[in-house]
């Protein structure tokens, strides 16, 4: 599954609808790498930021980052790819970052 770039297609647009997002344009889903990196990319830019992958077809490995100034639910995303990918482990990190906010005088 990850070997096809229709079905990473529909994971990003499917993603981006479940976790409540708005997409700009249309996701980019290119073959890059060489050797044991190759593999699909996918890059889906989000009106508050983007959704990016790569998707290793030798070890049939996934490298995720939805990265969002807005919050959305983790679980959410892993039960996507679980059920596009079929993916029976899952290593997550989950980082939440928060801009200083300025004090208006």
């Amino acid at each position: 599954m990850i070997g096809c770039p229709v079905v990473v297609t529909n994971f990003a647009k499917t993603l981006v609808k479940r976790i409540d997002m708005v997409p700009f344009g249309e996701p980019q889903v290119v073959m890059f790498g060489s050797g044991n990196k190759k593999g699909y990319t996918l890059v889906q830019l989000i009106e508050t930021s983007n959704i990016c992958a790569h998707f290793v077809e030798e070890n049939n490995s996934m490298y995720l980052d939805v990265f969002s100034c807005k919050d959305f639910d983790p679980e959410v995303v892993k039960e996507a790819v679980h059920e596009f990918f079929d993916a029976q482990q899952f290593k997550t990190k989950l980082m939440l970052r928060q801009a200083p906010v300025e004090q208006l005088r």
